[in-house]
């Protein structure tokens, strides 16, 4: 089973939309995980609130910091904004996803952060299985 790793600085946000759209669409045939750099104590309510829209509850996730290791065990390892700070694995396969930090924005950029995000997931998603 592929594993895929989504990273972003706070883990609240970009990084908690992904795995959980990667969960929900992979039906399963995914280890999903996502880590922060320097993560917050909670996730981002309108990031809650834009993927409850499409019916998926991200609200009981807790951020988490990156480790060597989640890097490691992963086959896949997606950074949305983290810069460097992403230990890099030879073998491994890594793309950085160039996406708007939803922290401070309202509901209606969320959404297209979102929707962006799905799109992103979809295609990685068709070649990882």
């Amino acid at each position: 089973m592929p594993s895929v790793l989504f990273v972003c600085v706070h883990n609240a946000g970009r990084s908690q939309m992904a795995a959980g759209f990667m969960t929900a669409l992979s039906g399963g045939k995914v280890e999903v995980l996502s880590a922060g750099s320097a993560p917050k104590d909670s996730i981002n309510p309108i990031a809650v609130e834009a993927m409850a829209e499409v019916g998926i509850d991200i609200a009981n996730n807790v951020p988490k910091v990156l480790t060597t290791e989640a890097v490691q065990q992963s086959d896949v390892v997606i950074t949305m904004g983290c810069g460097d700070t992403c230990p890099f694995f030879p073998g491994k396969r890594y793309e950085d996803w160039v996406l708007d930090d939803p922290a401070g924005q309202g509901i209606e950029s969320v959404r297209v952060i979102r929707d962006e995000i799905k799109n992103r997931v979809e295609a990685l998603l068709k070649e990882i299985i």
